[in-house]
C-alpha cells in the first residue's frame, strides 16, 4: 500500500507537469508581447520542476523512498564540538522544514556547558532517506571559539549518521530474548531529573552489544517503540556494511572509513566557505547553509555518484 501510494503521487506529479507544459506551449503560440514576462517565469518554474523530478530518478536505492533516522554525535573538541553538534541539529531541522518533512526528536543528550552530545531525529516524508543519505559522515567546523577566553581559532568535528527507518515487513527481526531492557528517569543537562517516573528506555541487543536509548517521550511504551525503531535501523546498517565489506574483500579492495575523514568542511574564519570534499562543490554563504540550505550539496553528490 505504501509503494502504491508513492507511485500514485509520482504519476500525478508527472501528469500535472505534462499538462502545465502543454498549456504553456499553447499560450506561447498565441501570446502577445505583454504576456511574455509572465510566461517566461512559468517556463523557468517548469524547468525547475523537471530538474527536481530528474533528481528524484537518481534515488533508486532499496530504502531511498522511505523515512530516515538522523543521528548527530559530537566528536573531539569538548564544548566546541558539542556546540557544533547543536548547530548541525538546527541546520537539519531547518532543512526538514524547507522540505515539508516531519521531524521528531527521539533522543537528545545535552552537553555539560553548551550544545549537545548526541541527538537522534526521525525524519518522515517521501524520499527522506534518499536525500539525507549523502549527509552521512564527519562534518568539520573551523571558527573563532566563543568558549575560548583568548578567542582563538578552533576545529571541531561531529559525526552524522543516516539510517533507513525499518518497516514491519522488512528483513530485520529482533527476538525478545535478544533484548535487555532497562528503564530509568529521563534527565536534562547536568543530570537533573525532568521526569519523576522512569520513562526513559535503554535497549541492549545482546548478540551484537548495540545499545540504544530513548527518553524524549513521556510514555515508557513510546520510548521503547522508538528505541526499537533505531535499533532495527542500526542492525540493518551493520548487515549492509558486512555485505559491502565481504564484496570488497572478494574484489581485493577494502578501505576503512576513519573518524577524521571528513566529508564536508564549514569554515567561518579566516574566510567563509562550506566545501564538500567528495564533490568539490562549495558555497560562500555559510549563514544560508547553516540555516538549512544544503540541497545544492545533496544534489551535487547524487549527480556525481548515482
Amino acid at each position: 500500500m505504501i509503494r502504491q501510494s508513492d507511485l500514485r503521487n509520482e504519476i500525478t506529479s508527472y501528469e500535472a507537469l505534462k499538462k502545465r507544459t502543454e498549456d504553456t506551449l499553447e499560450l506561447l503560440e498565441m501570446a502577445e508581447e505583454s504576456m511574455m514576462e509572465e510566461l517566461t517565469g512559468e517556463v523557468a518554474s517548469i524547468e525547475a520542476e523537471i530538474d527536481h523530478l530528474e533528481l528524484n530518478t537518481l534515488l533508486s536505492g532499496k530504502y531511498d523512498r522511505g523515512n530516515a533516522l538522523l543521528a548527530i554525535h559530537a566528536g573531539a573538541g569538548g564544548t566546541d564540538s558539542q556546540d557544533w553538534a547543536a548547530m548541525l541539529e538546527r541546520m537539519y531541522l531547518r532543512w526538514t522544514e524547507r522540505r515539508g518533512y516531519k521531524a521528531d526528536i527521539l533522543d537528545r543528550t545535552e552537553g555539560e556547558e553548551a550544545g549537545l552530545k548526541s541527538v537522534t531525529i526521525a525524519v518522515t516524508g517521501p524520499l527522506a532517506y534518499g536525500y539525507l543519505r549523502p549527509e552521512k559522515g564527519v562534518h568539520r567546523l573551523v571558527r573563532l571559539s566563543p568558549f575560548d577566553a583568548a578567542h582563538r581559532r578552533h576545529t571541531s568535528f561531529a559525526l552524522v549518521e543516516v539510517l533507513p527507518e525499518m518497516i514491519e515487513t522488512d528483513e530485520i527481526n529482533v527476538p525478545a530474548e535478544d533484548l535487555k531492557i532497562d528503564v530509568y528517569k529521563s534527565s536534562g543537562a547536568g543530570g537533573q531529573n525532568v521526569q519523576k517516573n522512569a520513562t526513559a528506555v535503554r535497549l541492549t541487543h545482546i548478540p551484537t552489544g548495540l545499545v540504544v536509548t530513548c527518553q524524549n517521550e513521556r510514555s515508557q511504551v513510546q520510548n521503547r517503540a522508538n528505541a526499537l525503531r533505531v535499533l532495527k535501523a542500526r542492525l540493518l546498517e551493520m548487515k549492509q556494511e558486512a555485505q559491502a565489506e565481504k564484496l570488497s574483500e572478494l574484489r581485493g579492495e577494502y578501505t576503512k572509513a576513519e573518524w577524521g575523514s571528513q566529508i564536508r568542511s564549514y569554515v567561518l574564519h579566516p574566510y567563509q566557505l562550506v566545501k564538500d570534499h567528495r564533490t568539490d562543490f562549495e558555497m560562500g554563504d555559510t549563514s544560508a547553509v547553516l540555516d538549512g540550505e544544503i540541497d545544492p550539496f545533496i544534489e551535487a553528490y547524487l549527480r556525481k555518484t548515482d
